[in-house]
């Protein structure tokens, strides 16, 4: 089987697997197996375990879908990432996701900045009397 996860950020994962475990706090848990029925589950938060022979690894998955059919997994997700073990990928999403939060902030400043400029400059130019 193969499966695909991607990001708005582009393909995160793509490789050829055996089967995979799909967890939602939404949904629970269920395996997709080689020739399993065609399905859609979405995932509000959980992880999908990959597992090819003795490997396995995780994506943790913030607001994603899960789609099978042909043996082609598709996974599609608002933020996820890849590790060894749900705890490391989780760790590292959140990490990823902190460093978002505190550069969606700074550029809040500057654009609040940027706009008191903006309103002082047209101001003081008495822009808009005639």
């Amino acid at each position: 089987m193969q499966i695909s996860v991607v990001t708005p950020h582009g393909e995160l994962y793509n490789e050829d697997i055996d089967y995979v475990v799909v967890s939602s706090k939404m949904n629970g848990e269920f395996a997709i197996m080689k020739d399993h029925i065609p399905i859609i589950s979405s995932i509000d938060v959980g992880y999908v375990k990959m597992v090819r022979g003795d490997k396995q690894l995780y994506t943790v998955i913030i607001n994603g879908v899960v789609e099978h059919q042909n043996n082609i997994i598709n996974v599609i997700a608002q933020e996820a990432h890849v590790g060894l073990s749900k705890d490391s990928a989780l760790d590292h999403l959140n990490t990823v996701r902190e460093e978002r939060i505190k550069e969606n902030k700074r550029r809040n400043v500057d654009f609040a900045r940027a706009e008191r400029e903006l309103k002082k400059n047209v101001k003081d130019a008495k822009a808009g009397k005639i």
